[in-house]
């Protein structure tokens, strides 16, 4: 199968002019993504009337809109990789949104332990995007454009930061998977305050007038915009009259009913209309290219004044799931004098596509050799038929989250969905999930067992991508033991509660010596406390007061080496974090120095995942008003 496209010949350069010929100059490309918005979180497709995004409609007024738009992953990191290279998740190994974490691994490898509940064991995964790929920055920046980086990163620190692959101007330069300690300041940023004038400043309020401030600076010269949101991704907060406004809103029959999701996603739209009022104010619509979308679908698994923040119904699943509410996403594309305004398509694109688009659109040609897993889809962009190649998602991982899978990989075919189960049939042998989306877009009907012949012709397809890609696919378990296979989870979520009441919280058990625990499973046998996961990040949390410096300390016995963190809160906020290395299995003692200036009333312990299960012998804070031991 063929997947690459190099673009190099001069025929085809030919044939793909620049559409902005007689221009002044290059266009101008303003990307917007999203971050966690899903499917029927905005008004484009007609399922929510609780959120409101009129500017959102807007930019569909300007442009097309795409019924079937499709991210690279169910998680961001790897979706806003595959945006600036073109390449798969499979291709690059970066699967997983562990880039903030500190290991620094640019390869995949296959694993070697997994969990015996589990028939097969997941690669590990690259932990950072390596700057030697090629990136829509780099080569836009290469043929004199400004380029600049906005909001959310969350591809590493430096040095794999925006600076490094091909942008001029990176804000907040923030490496972390969401805003730093709430949306409305004070914030936590190294090294960006909110406006004094703003005390309860806006994250994306602030982030839309850099980017104004920086495009009027850039004006008379093509620049690249990339306005990675923050929202609508956790922590759940906003601004409080706008809660306030959505909670006299609520329609309890309706699924959509979070009041601070829905003001987390009226602020969203408001700085797209900043973006747009100043693209007109200046003069800049129509030599303007603007690309919306967002990284993955819906969050269905937290859990914000007793609901889920949203609901992706009539898709199944959401974030992190490889079903449609996982990887189903808006998407809008305006291109002046091509592209007919407040126009729709049914075409299926993904997050791979842009960067291969984006060179026709400019009449750009790719790096000498350089390699696409997307799809050039001007044609659809103009209004003319549009065939392409099956598009894929690969998720080797298996977060308990609604409709969740074991480690998978899909491919979409037309109307056709299949999802391979990595060595979750029959001796070793791999499980599929067939699904027509034209006439069952909810995938509730397995076809793979009346569509054989389907199900072969398109795991062909899935087995060709893999090879194509290289892709480090997950092993079966040596160590699997039956007894402890838990079929009848997968699938299983979080169960949704009434808006008239918060969940009642499990009470913690005994053995904890007042620690409380989340998504983590404790056991108590000959002195020690063992601990294993029930959910993705893990961890424990106490309240202490205490205000500095501290040291945390442990006795403990993991299972092999991993990477933990300690974070001190105070009136419900983060207020530092700090990681430490688990370097060996066996018994150590591990000292954690935080270097704090701040008061801190709870301490929360995030267990090093990859670790688990891990003995704990005792705990220690050290440094606070109150020095603490626990000794289990």
């Amino acid at each position: 199968m063929k997947r690459i496209f190099t673009l190099l010949t001069t025929g085809l350069a030919l044939a793909s002019s620049s559409i902005f010929a007689q221009a002044k100059k290059q266009p101008n490309v303003i990307f917007i993504l999203a971050d966690d918005l899903g499917w029927a979180d905005t008004s484009l497709y007609g399922h929510t009337e609780f959120y409101k995004t009129p500017h959102v409609e807007r930019l569909a007024k300007r442009g097309m809109t795409f019924d079937h738009a499709y991210s690279a992953s169910p998680l961001c990191s790897p979706t806003r990789s595959a945006i600036l290279t073109g390449l798969s998740p499979a291709r690059t190994g970066l699967t997983s949104p562990n880039c903030h974490l500190p290991a620094v691994i640019l390869e995949a490898t296959a694993g070697t332990k997994g969990n015996p509940g589990n028939k097969a064991i997941s690669p590990n995964g690259v932990t950072r995007l390596d700057t030697s790929y090629p990136t829509i920055a780099k080569t836009l920046k290469a043929e004199g454009y400004a380029t600049g980086h906005f909001g959310k990163w969350h591809l590493g620190p430096e040095p794999y930061s925006p600076l490094q692959h091909g942008f001029d101007v990176d804000i907040p330069h923030h490496h972390g998977p969401g805003p730093a300690g709430s949306y409305v300041a004070p914030w936590k940023f190294r090294d960006f305050d909110h406006d004094p004038e703003h005390p309860n400043q806006h994250i994306e309020d602030r982030m839309a007038e850099e980017a104004v401030e920086w495009m009027e600076k850039q004006k008379d010269k093509p620049f690249f915009l990339n306005y990675w949101m923050f929202s609508v991704h956790g922590p759940f907060d906003a601004k409080e009259p706008l809660i306030k406004k959505y909670r006299g809103k609520v329609n309890p029959k309706d699924e959509q009913r979070c009041p601070t999701y829905a003001a987390m996603i009226e602020s969203m739209d408001d700085a797209i209309g900043t973006l747009l009022d100043a693209i007109d104010r200046l003069g800049l619509t129509d030599d303007t290219i603007i690309i919306f979308t967002s990284d993955n679908g819906g969050n269905m698994y937290n859990v914000v004044e007793g609901e889920s923040p949203t609901s992706n119904r009539p898709l199944r699943g959401g974030k992190a799931s490889m079903f449609e509410g996982g990887v189903r996403v808006p998407a809008i594309v305006i291109m002046p004098g091509v592209v007919k305004p407040d126009t729709r398509s049914k075409a299926v694109i993904q997050s791979e596509d842009y960067y291969p688009t984006l060179l026709t659109a400019l009449d750009l040609k790719p790096a000498k050799g350089q390699q696409f897993d997307g799809t050039d889809f001007m044609p659809a962009l103009k209004g003319r038929p549009f065939s392409r190649n099956s598009v894929f998602q690969y998720f080797p991982h298996n977060p308990p989250v609604p409709d969740w899978v074991p480690p998978s990989i899909s491919v979409h075919e037309n109307d056709w969905k299949l999802i391979r189960l990595f060595h979750q049939g029959e001796n070793g042998k791999h499980r599929y999930l067939l699904y027509d989306l034209s006439k069952d877009i909810g995938e509730k009907k397995n076809l793979a067992s009346t569509h054989p012949e389907k199900v072969t012709r398109l795991d062909a397809q899935i087995e060709a991508f893999i090879k194509d890609t290289k892709t480090v696919i997950p092993v079966p378990n040596p160590t699997f033991d039956p007894s402890k296979y838990r079929p009848e989870n997968e699938g299983k979520g979080r169960v949704r509660t009434s808006s008239k009441a918060k969940p009642s919280a499990p009470k913690p058990p005994t053995d904890l010596k007042g620690w409380k625990r989340r998504n983590v499973n404790t056991a108590k046998q000959k002195g020690t406390l063992t601990l294993s996961a029930a959910g993705p990040t893990p961890f424990l949390g106490t309240a202490i007061a205490g205000e500095g410096p501290l040291t945390f300390s442990m006795r403990v016995r993991p299972k092999t080496t991993g990477t933990g963190r300690i974070e001190l809160l105070h009136k419900g906020k983060v207020t530092k974090t700090t990681p430490f290395q688990v370097t060996k299995s066996g018994w150590q003692e591990i000292n954690v120095e935080i270097a704090n200036d701040q008061p801190f009333s709870i301490i929360r312990y995030h267990l090093p995942s990859k670790s688990l299960p891990m003995d704990i012998d005792w705990l220690k804070a050290r440094g606070t008003k109150a020095p603490r031991t626990w000794d289990f």
